[in-house]
């Protein structure tokens, strides 16, 4: 049998933020379902959601954002790349796209943020410290601390160390970029055949685009350095506290054979997240979303639905 032609990445445009900050943002032409909001990983970028967002529409609104410094969006005017800085960009284009639907305030407000690794960690700060703009949070293999080491934890603190850092990404980058897709879809799937050789050729290109960018390098460094700091920050601020306060309905969705954040994890998610559903997905990688989107969709969609049951059951109108 054929193998089935994957459909086109969604189409997308330059949004000004503030300041002049600008985002790159992918939408659906759909615009009548609940809005969401993609929030990708490290080194990915909104082209990653395409077919989880094929499977959503049109229920949800979708739109996905390349984070400052990836994909197709330039870096912040001040070049943070801390959690709490991405979680800022995340904020602001939320609330823009809000005030241009120019809907029922409450509602307009509040999105389904769905994250995935580095764009879980920006989504739970966002969500624990803004809950009035996420109605439900879904989490696909989060990058929050864990104490048991990893192999990605001395490379990050590799790279993070001054000096160090380009030097190795040189010495990396001087691969092909064919070699490099390669090994990232190796390194991210759990069954690399998983992934469709019709998106290969194209992944090779915008890496060799990248390639030619100025602050290519410096926004991996910079995102590199602020999970290693994530990884290591002790007391209050941490991740983990964050998710404690993080009120809204959350799915967290981990690869039992993934290998970039342990999905043994899954079990201090299921005591840190208060109103949370914890799913553990066989014989899959670090991109559930990219590997096995069917299966991604349906435990979003269980979701929404259960949501949906609780608001008509208990509708939040003003009391007297």
């Amino acid at each position: 049998m054929t193998p089935q032609e994957p459909i086109p990445h969604w189409p997308g445009e330059l949004i000004t933020l503030d300041r002049g900050h600008q985002v790159y943002v992918r939408s659906t032409p759909e615009k009548t379902g609940e809005p969401a909001l993609f929030v990708h990983g490290l080194a990915g970028s909104s082209r990653n959601w395409t077919d989880l967002i094929d499977l959503l529409r049109p229920r949800l609104a979708c739109a996905a954002l390349d984070l400052p410094g990836f994909g197709d969006s330039p870096p912040r005017p001040d070049h943070r790349y801390s959690i709490a800085a991405l979680a800022q960009t995340v904020e602001a284009l939320i609330e823009k796209q809000a005030d241009e639907k120019q809907a029922d305030e409450k509602q307009a407000n509040q999105v389904h943020l769905i994250a995935s690794s580095l764009g879980g960690a920006v989504a739970v700060k966002l969500a624990a410290t803004r809950p009035d703009l996420v109605k439900t949070l879904t989490l696909i293999s989060p990058a929050l601390p864990d104490p048991r080491p990893h192999l990605d934890q001395v490379h990050f603190a590799v790279i993070s160390l001054p000096g160090v850092g380009p030097r190795v990404l040189r010495k990396y980058d001087a691969l092909p970029p064919r070699s490099r897709v390669a090994d990232v879809i190796a390194t991210c799937f759990a069954d690399p055949a998983r992934f469709p050789q019709q998106r290969f050729a194209a992944e090779v290109a915008e890496l060799a685009q990248r390639d030619t960018l100025d602050h290519a390098t410096a926004a991996l460094i910079g995102t590199i350095r602020t999970l290693t700091a994530d990884f290591f920050r002790k007391g209050r601020h941490t991740a983990w506290r964050d998710a404690a306060r993080i009120t809204a309905p959350t799915l967290v969705i981990y690869g039992s054979q993934d290998r970039v954040v342990d999905p043994r994890q899954a079990g201090r998610a299921a005591r840190a997240f208060p109103n949370s559903k914890i799913v553990v997905l066989p014989r899959t990688g670090h991109l559930a979303h990219m590997e096995h989107p069917a299966q991604v969709a349906a435990e979003i969609t269980a979701m929404l639905d259960a949501t949906a049951v609780k608001t008509r059951e208990f509708p939040l109108t003003p009391a007297g």
